[in-house]
């Protein structure tokens, strides 16, 4: 989780979401990734997806069969989504997101009975810091306005 409390250090740089990203494979990082939807203008630019897609370039195959994606905060229904069609077996995260959360706050796309996989899910690893960095990065923007 230290890395993918990194990863999303590294967003407001672009004055992105600080949330990070990171794919592990056997205890080997084969993916990385933190928002970048407003340096890329791509609202599907999420840290999750980037990291599942590098972990899927990485192995060369869409199903991240073996691999534990640890992200800073909840996923939203397009990353929840991804994580179930690429057979994540795993999913560890910081901060629950009480707005847009599918992972269980708002919606459990993880774990939905009627899907074809189900994601285990670890949840609250580092949330103090990872809340920190939402907080900070929000506070800052409306000190602007």
């Amino acid at each position: 989780m230290r890395l993918a409390l990194k990863e999303a250090a590294l967003a407001p740089l672009h004055e992105d979401v600080p949330i990070g990203a990171v794919a592990v494979l056997r205890g080997e990082v084969i993916g990385r990734g933190h928002n970048r939807r407003e340096i890329d203008r791509d609202p599907c630019a999420h840290a999750e997806i980037i990291a599942l897609r590098q972990a899927a370039r990485t192995i060369h195959h869409w199903r991240l069969d073996e691999v534990t994606l640890y992200c800073t905060l909840e996923p939203c229904a397009m990353c929840a989504g991804a994580m179930v069609l690429a057979r994540l077996p795993r999913l560890v995260y910081g901060a629950d997101d009480p707005k847009a959360g599918a992972g269980g706050s708002v919606l459990d796309l993880l774990n939905h009975p009627r899907l074809n996989h189900r994601v285990k899910v670890e949840k609250g690893l580092m949330a103090t810091d990872a809340a920190a960095l939402l907080v900070g990065f929000f506070a800052k923007l409306r000190q602007r306005d």
